[in-house]
C-alpha cells in the first residue's frame, strides 16, 4: 500500500496584508495581454512547501504532487479503476510455490523419502487420474509444471530472540523440495492438496529435524540457545512457500529528462535505495515482502515475493529513480565533491533531492523554498509532451490569499475552504468538482505513555468530543463522521460500527473505573495527579486550530487540564511525531483504495521514523493485518477489514473524527485538448475519475482565451 501524510497548513495574515497583496496582484486580463504565454502556464498553490523531492524519501503530499509530475512508476490506475501501463508496457502475474518432502506422514501407495515417485502421484491427479474435489481440480488445473528441488546444506546465521546482539548458528540439512509453477496465484493451492496428501502432511513437517547448532563451549549457552533455535526453527524451513512473481516488460526508448535511457536497472536500484537502512525510507514495509529483483535484459525486471502479498502489483506505482545519478559511485563522488564523508554518505543528504531528475511528463525547473517550484514540460516524455509549457506550484500560506490571487487570474486554481463552497458551488463563471476524501482527520494518543496506555481513558476522551459540532461549525457541513482507519467509500469500511457517542457523563464513569476522581477545584486526579496533558499540531491550518480549541474545551468541561501548542510543520513532523515525543496529537491520513494498513497499525512499526507513532500493539490485529496483505479472494479481505476495523474502534488508539469533502474549482477556460492522428483538434470537458480524480488528464490540459463551444471542432 502507497501511504501519505495529510498537509493542511496556513497561518492566517493581517487583514491589511490581505488587501494590499489583493491590491498588487494584476487581473488575468491584464497578466494575458501583457504576457500571451500565461495561458500556456499552468499556476496552483500549497499552504506548505515540499519537503523531499524523492519519491523514495517523502511522506507528505505537497512533495508527492511534484514527484507526481517530475517522476514516473511502472503503472497506474486509469479512470475506472483498473490498472494501466506507464513506464510498464506489459506485465504476467503467476506464482511458484514450494513444500517439503515430508517423509513422517504416509501418503496411501507411496514409499517414503521417494520425491520423484511424489511427483509422478501429483501428475496423475492432474492428469485426472484420481479422484479430486472442485477445488482441487481448480488448483491442479491452474499448475504448469511440478518438478523435484535437489536436497541441499547451508549455513544461517539468526540473531537470538530477545538477544539481538548474540547469534545463533544453524546448519541446515534440507530435504528435497516439490517445485510448482502456477499459472495464477493459488493462496489456497496446500489446503487443496491436503485432500490428497493428508491433513497433516504440512502442518507436521519437522523443520528442526534438518537443523543442528553450531555447538558453543559454554553448556548453558548450547541450551538457552537451542530454545530460541527451536522457535526459528519453522521460520527457516517452513514446510510450504509461495513465491508470486510479476515480470515487467517496460517500455522503450523511454528517458529520463537529462538524456539518460531508463531500463530495467533503474527499477533494481529504486528497490535497492528503499531497502537501504541508511535511507529510512518510510516506504520499506511495502517492499520487504520481496524476495529479489532480478533483470532479465534491459527491458524486462522479474520480481519474487516471499510470501503471498496481494497489495504487489500496486506498490510499482512509485515514481523511479535514475541509477546513474544516485548509485554508490555517484553518491560518493557528489560527497567528495561537496567535502563530506562518503562512508557516511546517503540518499537523504544527495542534492538530487532539492534537483530531482525523472521520466515523468515535466522538468525540474527551480525550487525556491517556502516561495515556488517552477517546472518546464518535458518535450520528450514517451507519452507525448504536455500541452500545458510551464508548471508553477507556488507557496501560499494563507487560503484568503489564495482566494483573491484565484479571482485575479494569477492563479488556476485553490483549495476551497469549507465556509467557501456553498458560495462557489453554483457559480457558472467556474468550473466545480466536489467529493468525499480519501482520508480522515484523528486525535492520535501516545499509548506508551499514561493515562493513554488505559483503554478506558481513551474511550472517555472519545465520548467527551462532539464531533458533530465540529462537522457543522467548523467544517460548514463539509464532512462526515468516521469510525474507523479505512477509506469510507470502500467496501473494506465497516458501516455497521457506530460512532462513539458524544456522553460527557458517560465518559466520567468511565474515567472514574479508571480510578481518575474530581478534587475540590475540580480537575480529575489519580494518586495525588492531576489529568494534565498537552495536545499538538502544526501551525497554520485554521481548521485544526479550531478543532483544537473546541477539543480543549470539551475535555477541560470534564476535569482534564488540557494545554494546546501550535508548531511548525518540520518541527511539529521531525521533533515531535517522528521521535515519539508528544502525549496527543491532531493529524490526518491520505488514503489509498487498498485495505494494506500495515505501515500505520502494525506494532513492528513503532519505532521513531515510523507510521504507527501513537504506539497501537495488538496482537489479534496483527494477525488480520497480515491476513489481510496476504489474501487475494476480495470477500474474505472485506471480512478480515471490518474484523479489524471493530478491534481498532473498540481500542481507539485514535479518536476517529471526520472525512471531509473538497471542493475545487477551475476557470471554465481550462480545457482537455486533444489531436489525432491527422492533426484534428478537439476540446472537450473536465470531467473526474470515479474516485473524484479531476486531474487525470492533465497533461491534455490547456487555457484557452475564451471558453470553446464543446460541439466544435477546429
Amino acid at each position: 500500500m502507497t501511504i501519505r501524510r495529510l498537509l493542511l497548513f496556513a497561518p492566517l495574515a493581517l487583514a491589511l496584508i490581505l488587501l494590499q497583496s489583493y491590491l498588487w496582484v494584476p487581473t488575468y486580463e491584464q497578466e494575458t495581454r501583457g504576457n500571451p504565454e500565461r495561458l500556456s502556464e499552468f499556476i496552483t498553490a500549497s499552504i506548505g512547501d515540499a519537503s523531499i523531492l524523492n519519491p523514495v524519501l517523502s511522506s507528505d503530499s505537497a512533495s508527492a504532487d511534484i514527484e507526481g509530475m517530475v517522476f514516473e512508476g511502472l503503472l497506474d490506475r486509469d479512470q475506472n479503476l483498473r490498472l494501466r501501463g506507464r513506464l510498464a508496457s506489459s506485465w504476467e502475474i503467476f506464482e511458484e510455490a514450494y513444500f517439503y518432502v515430508n517423509n513422517t506422514v504416509e501418503v496411501p501407495g507411496l514409499e517414503k523419502g521417494m520425491p520423484e515417485e511424489l511427483v509422478r502421484y501429483l501428475k496423475r491427479a492432474k492428469a485426472g487420474d484420481l479422484p479430486v474435489d472442485s477445488k482441487l481440480r481448480a488448483s491442479l488445473d491452474n499448475i504448469t509444471e511440478i518438478t523435484v528441488v535437489s536436497p541441499r546444506e547451508f549455513l544461517v546465521t539468526q540473531p537470538v530472540k530477545g538477544k539481538e546482539a548474540e547469534t545463533l548458528k544453524i546448519r541446515v540439512r534440507a530435504p528435497a523440495r516439490i517445485k510448482f509453477t502456477l499459472k495464477e496465484v493459488d493462496q489456497d493451492l496446500f489446503e487443496n492438496l491436503t485432500h490428497i496428501l493428508g491433513e497433516r502432511y504440512f502442518s507436521s513437517f519437522p523443520s528442526e529435524k534438518y537443523m543442528s547448532l553450531e555447538p558453543y563451549e559454554n553448556a548453558a549457552q548450547n541450551e538457552e540457545r537451542l530454545k530460541s533455535f527451536t522457535a526459528q526453527a519453522k521460520e527457516i524451513l517452513p514446510a510450504t512457500e509461495h513465491n508470486p512473481v510479476i515480470v515487467f516488460h517496460l517500455r522503450p526508448n523511454v528517458k529520463f529528462h537529462d538524456g539518460h535511457v531508463f531500463g530495467a536497472d533503474d527499477v533494481k536500484f529504486t528497490y535497492e535505495a528503499i531497502m537501504d537502512p541508511k535511507n529510512l525510507s518510510p516506504r520499506l514495509s511495502d517492499y520487504e515482502p520481496v524476495k529479489k529483483v532480478e533483470v532479465i535484459d534491459p527491458l524486462t525486471v522479474q520480481i519474487v515475493y516471499k510470501y503471498l502479498y496481494s497489495p504487489a502489483i500496486g506498490t510499482w506505482a512509485i515514481g523511479i529513480l535514475p541509477e546513474h545519478l544516485l548509485n554508490k559511485e555517484a553518491l560518493r563522488n557528489e560527497a567528495i565533491r561537496r567535502g563530506m564523508a562518503p562512508d557516511k554518505f546517503s540518499m537523504r543528504q544527495s542534492l538530487f533531492n532539492r534537483q530531482p531528475i525523472g521520466c515523468g511528463p515535466f522538468v525540474f525547473k527551480e525550487w525556491k523554498s517556502d516561495q515556488y517550484i517552477l517546472l518546464d514540460h518535458f518535450r520528450s516524455y514517451w507519452e507525448g509532451e504536455p500541452n500545458y509549457k510551464r508548471y508553477s506550484y507556488r507557496i501560499i500560506p494563507d487560503p484568503l490569499t489564495q482566494e483573491m490571487e484565484f479571482y485575479s487570474g494569477t492563479l488556476d486554481t485553490y483549495n476551497v475552504q469549507p465556509h467557501q463552497v456553498q458560495r462557489l458551488e453554483n457559480d457558472p463563471s467556474y468550473q466545480n468538482f466536489s467529493g468525499l476524501s480519501f482520508g480522515y482527520t484523528y486525535i492520535g494518543y501516545n499509548m506508551r505513555r499514561p493515562p493513554f496506555n488505559d483503554r478506558r481513558v481513551r474511550m472517555a476522551l472519545s465520548m467527551s468530543i462532539d464531533v458533530d459540532k465540529i462537522i457543522k461549525y467548523v467544517l460548514y457541513g463539509q464532512g462526515e463522521r468516521i469510525t474507523g482507519p479505512f477509506v469510507k467509500q470502500t467496501d473494506y469500511y465497516d458501516h455497521n460500527v457506530k460512532p462513539v457517542p458524544y456522553d460527557p457523563q458517560g465518559a466520567l464513569r468511565l474515567l472514574g473505573e479508571a480510578g481518575w476522581k474530581r478534587n475540590q477545584e475540580g480537575w480529575l486526579e489519580k494518586d495525588g495527579r492531576r489529568f494534565q496533558f498537552t495536545l499538538i499540531t502544526n501551525s497554520g491550518n485554521d481548521i485544526r486550530k479550531a478543532v483544537m480549541a473546541i477539543v480543549q474545551n470539551e475535555w477541560r468541561q470534564i476535569g482534564i487540564d488540557v494545554r494546546t501548542d501550535l508548531l511548525e510543520w518540520s518541527v511539529f513532523i521531525q521533533e515531535r511525531v517522528n521521535k515519539l515525543d508528544f502525549d496527543a496529537l491532531i493529524l490526518g491520513w491520505q488514503m489509498g483504495i487498498e485495505p494494506d494498513l500495515y505501515q500505520i497499525w502494525h506494532s513492528s512499526q513503532t519505532h521513531p521514523y515510523q507510521l504507527n507513532f501513537v504506539g497501537f500493539k495488538n496482537a489479534e490485529a496483527d494477525e488480520l493485518i497480515i491476513k489481510i496483505r496476504q489474501e487475494y479472494d476480495h470477500e474474505r479481505q472485506v471480512a478480515y477489514s471490518h474484523q479489524l476495523h471493530e478491534i481498532i474502534a473498540r481500542e481507539q488508539p485514535y479518536t476517529f473524527l471526520y472525512v471531509g469533502r473538497w471542493t475545487a474549482i477551475l476557470d471554465k477556460r481550462i480545457v482537455i485538448k486533444e489531436v489525432d492522428a491527422s492533426g484534428k483538434v478537439t476540446y472537450k470537458k473536465i470531467t473526474p475519475t470515479m474516485t473524484g480524480n479531476y486531474t487525470f488528464y492533465f497533461n491534455k490540459w490547456i487555457k484557452l482565451p475564451e471558453v470553446p463551444n464543446f460541439a466544435k471542432e477546429g
